[in-house]
């Protein structure tokens, strides 16, 4: 880190210490890069702007290579990210936002390094120790996300970041494209899935903005106030549209004591004593925001679909070379089993179009 061999994929130096030293206060060169694990999507660089003192900032690009076309917005995320900088929920603040992919070969856009505490598969030692902070956690997630919902996109100036109505049936219909673009291999669970969610469509629970990818590890806590969300990271898929996709989303990686071993149980840190079950969020979730949360089901079985058709084209993306970053060396396809438990919710749910005829 710090030498221009060890710079990341992605990242053209001069180029972008050029646009960070006319468009970013503080960011006067030399830049160093790093990049921030984790992101199986758009590229996430941490980039240390050494000019005048030493001052961290966060570079974000589409990753290389990519095959969803309508996705990684650099635009679109930088947009939402400012609108919402003076809201309950809380974001890094913006600097600059380049759209000329002669600079550094695709859109990308900068904004202030938040470090916090990102929960995954394990809690670092020393935080949250005690039951009532592992409560305090999932009940924070929540209020920010009922925040969210409550954000009047008019007010912010999101009134024209997307089509609320029918938000759903685009939804599966999206995601069947999406599948045939981005298929490896035949699964033809996924396209039983897509054909249960076209058929038991709900009527929509209003028209508020959505993230898209929210859930535990995309936001960061306080390292000395678990309780407190300090930032809501990557929202490349955020639009306007039913908010009780973001519910379903958030809940397919919260992981339960007995649950069976699956895609999800590297995120198992929610099945340790004192985390909420998935119940008590969705209770505490329908408390805040007032929601009818009946048919919340449909939204769990629907994130699982999309989440199969994203990993099927992070997969095709690492079949071609293309990834970057930890976490993909021997990668295999979990395209089927994500599949798989979102059949196992239909056959359970109470919902009678969601289970087989």
């Amino acid at each position: 880190m710090g030498a221009v061999s060890e710079v990341p994929p992605g990242i053209d130096v001069q180029a972008v210490e050029r646009f960070f030293a006319s468009e970013v206060p503080g960011g006067e060169g030399p830049l160093e890069f790093s990049l921030i694990a984790g992101g199986r999507s758009n590229l996430t660089y941490r980039v240390r702007a050494r000019g005048r003192g030493e001052r961290d900032f966060v570079l974000r690009r589409p990753p290389l290579g990519h095959v969803i076309e309508t996705a990684h917005d650099m635009a679109r995320e930088y947009r939402v990210i400012t609108a919402l900088a003076d809201s309950r929920v809380p974001v890094p603040r913006t600097w600059a936002l380049c759209e000329d992919p002669s600079i550094n070969g695709a859109p990308f856009y900068v904004m202030d390094y938040q470090p916090g505490v990102v929960l995954e598969g394990e809690l670092p030692e020393g935080f949250a120790e005690a039951p009532s902070d592992r409560w305090r956690i999932g009940t924070a997630l929540v209020e920010t996300l009922a925040a969210l919902h409550e954000v009047d996109p008019a007010a912010v100036g999101l009134s024209d970041f997307g089509r609320p109505e029918g938000y759903l049936a685009r939804q599966v219909a999206r995601w069947g494209k999406q599948w045939e673009r981005n298929r490896v291999e035949e699964a033809p669970i996924v396209e039983a899935l897509l054909e249960r969610l076209e058929r038991a469509l709900p009527e929509e629970s209003g028209a508020t903005l959505v993230h898209g990818d929210y859930r535990l590890g995309n936001v960061a806590l306080d390292p000395d106030d678990p309780g407190r969300l300090v930032a809501v990271y990557d929202w490349e898929m955020a639009t306007l549209g039913d908010p009780l996709a973001d519910l379903g989303y958030c809940l397919i990686y919260w992981v339960e004591p007995g649950d069976a071993r699956s895609h999800f149980s590297a995120y198992g840190v929610t099945a340790l004593e004192g985390f909420p079950s998935r119940a008590e969020l969705v209770a505490e979730y329908a408390r805040l925001s007032g929601r009818d949360i009946s048919d919340v089901d449909f939204y769990r079985v629907l994130a699982l679909t999309k989440l199969a058709v994203i990993s099927e084209g992070i997969y095709a993306r690492f079949r071609k070379g293309k990834t970057v970053g930890e976490g993909f060396d021997g990668m295999k396809r979990a395209t089927v089993g994500l599949a798989e438990a979102a059949l196992a919710i239909a056959e359970a749910s109470e919902i009678p179009a969601l289970r087989a005829r």
